[in-house]
């Protein structure tokens, strides 16, 4: 793992910290593909649940946006092929299937926030502040904001946000549906902790299976839907975590999980 982004597996829970306090955990200039692979490595582990969260009292400030380096991205191409490794990183953390949740303290702007976004829950302390800034830096929303936005908040209160990069507070932000649960800041870790381990409860393959179906809910109609749910259940009820849920109810006692 590169030296500003921490793992750290607590059973089967994997939490990855951005570590750049002095940068308010902003994302390095090159430093996309690593977030990549830090999903992509975390999807191929035996860990279950990942916690994103940042170092320092700070989440995530979006991209480190560096005027020495911007300023050598001359072409067009050469900002798209960045704008690529952005959008690559965006989809990697989207295609798990496992849980993820977003530990938030301080500010999740710009990219910070749809790295939060990105997740299945999003838990943020009191003082914890978001913004989709793009527009108060010239820019337009990316990593994913713009499909994953309207999904949580809606339309208009999306529009709202993007188009004035306003910053929204904690109280307000669960008011809207921009997070989960807001904490005390001494009480994060722990509530992130028992959230985890209630996804723990669950069997893989069908975790696995409601995340695509949900995540495809939007773009498909009831009968895919269904057809979908179809397809999955019945793979869903051949597996040997099917029988053993089934088995562990009868017996009144936790079902062991094994994934298949």
């Amino acid at each position: 793992m590169v030296s500003w982004l921490h793992t750290d597996d607590r059973g089967l829970v994997r939490w990855l910290t951005v570590d750049r306090p002095d940068r308010k955990n902003a994302i390095p200039f090159d430093g996309w593909p690593d977030l990549r692979s830090a999903f992509e490595v975390f999807e191929a582990s035996g860990q279950r649940v990942l916690v994103v969260t940042g170092a320092g009292g700070e989440f995530c400030a979006g991209a480190d946006l560096d005027p020495s380096r911007v300023d050598g991205l001359q072409s067009v191409e050469d900002r798209h092929s960045r704008m690529k490794e952005v959008g690559a990183a965006a989809m990697a953390l989207h295609r798990l299937t496992k849980p993820a949740i977003a530990a938030v303290d301080g500010v999740a702007v710009g990219a910070g926030l749809n790295l939060a976004l990105g997740c299945d829950v999003v838990i943020a302390t009191e003082r914890a502040r978001f913004s989709e800034i793009f527009v108060r830096r010239g820019l337009t929303v990316d990593f994913g904001g713009s499909w994953v936005l309207p999904r949580i908040v809606g339309m208009q209160r999306a529009k709202d946000l993007a188009l004035s990069g306003r910053i929204v507070e904690a109280d307000e932000a669960q008011r809207i549906g921009l997070v989960t649960e807001v904490v005390p800041v001494e009480a994060l870790e722990q509530r992130v902790t028992e959230i985890a381990q209630g996804f723990l409860a669950g069997a893989p393959v069908a975790q696995m299976f409601a995340k695509q179906t949900l995540n495809a809910s939007f773009q498909i109609g009831l009968a895919d839907a269904l057809s979908w749910e179809g397809d999955a259940q019945s793979v869903a009820l051949g597996t040997e975590d099917a029988a053993e849920g089934l088995l562990a109810f009868l017996e009144k006692r936790d079902p062991e999980w094994k994934g298949r």
